[in-house]
């Protein structure tokens, strides 16, 4: 099965892609890499998770807003290759956790992301991974999720 039926099985539906709010572009294409900015939290264009994890964010709600992420970042590598077919294989995953002091189950929240990329590549989503703790985010948002991609 590949990865664009494997996504229709999981139920997940690729959102429109939002535009970058800064200074940057949302993908770079360097050889077969492609890098893809951070991708925040958002569901139907809305910010459903806000506050930091471990204060106003459960570690449930955290790792949902990391799946969250990841299908954003998702929908990103479709719109620049036409197809999540043409990614050979997960690279690298960065996750941003907005933390509360007392806060240090930041790899748990990533396995949101990295649980999903499993799902949906089976062995082409296995990935080396950072699971980085921050004072804030963008916008209050709890997670943000980078990924680079080999096409």
């Amino acid at each position: 099965m590949n990865a664009e039926q494997r996504c229709e099985q999981l139920g997940i539906k690729l959102p429109e892609v939002s535009k970058p709010v800064a200074s940057y572009v949302a993908t770079v294409l360097s050889g077969n890499l492609l890098f893809v900015s951070g991708q925040l939290c958002t569901v139907a264009g809305e910010f459903k998770y806000k506050g930091k994890v471990g204060k106003e964010v459960s570690l449930d709600d955290a790792c949902q807003a990391a799946r969250a992420s990841t299908i954003n970042a998702l929908a990103t590598i479709k719109q620049e290759i036409g197809s999540l077919n043409k990614v050979k294989r997960v690279v690298k995953v960065v996750g941003f956790v907005a933390s509360a002091p007392d806060f240090y189950d930041q790899p748990k929240v990533i396995n949101g992301a990295s649980d999903l990329l499993l799902e949906v590549f089976g062995e082409k989503g296995k990935h080396a991974r950072s699971a980085v703790g921050v004072a804030a985010l963008p916008f209050n948002v709890p997670v943000e999720v980078e990924l680079i991609v080999e096409v």
